[in-house]
């Protein structure tokens, strides 16, 4: 069975499949790299939590970024947003985002009970 949450007409926002929870990218607000990913991160924390997941069951990371310049900053966020001993699968690559004022994306794929 397939279970749909906060559906959209172009997208759910969790789609939850066989013990797998499959997030929409999530973006974030303000006007940094450092401020964009953490909102971003925080709305993941928010998807988990409504799907019966957290950070510790996230399978794989995509992570898009609109300017590999902004590698590093955006890695400081990550690396202190990620639980010891649970870093998941991941990849970064840099993509023309939907919003020119967008800086970062990530996508996550989880497992929940």
């Amino acid at each position: 069975m397939i279970e749909r949450q906060e559906i959209g007409q172009r997208m759910s926002k969790i789609v939850k499949h066989n013990g797998t929870v499959y997030l929409c990218g999530q973006v974030g607000a303000g006007d940094s790299v450092t401020e964009q990913t953490q909102d971003c991160l925080a709305r993941v924390d928010a998807l988990l939590e409504k799907a019966g997941s957290s950070r510790e069951q996230i399978l794989q990371a995509i992570i898009w970024v609109a300017d590999m310049a902004d590698f590093a900053e955006m890695n400081a966020v990550w690396d202190a947003w990620v639980p010891e001993g649970h870093a998941p699968a991941r990849a970064c690559g840099e993509a023309k985002l939907a919003r020119p004022e967008l800086k970062v994306e990530v996508i996550v794929t989880a497992a929940y009970e």
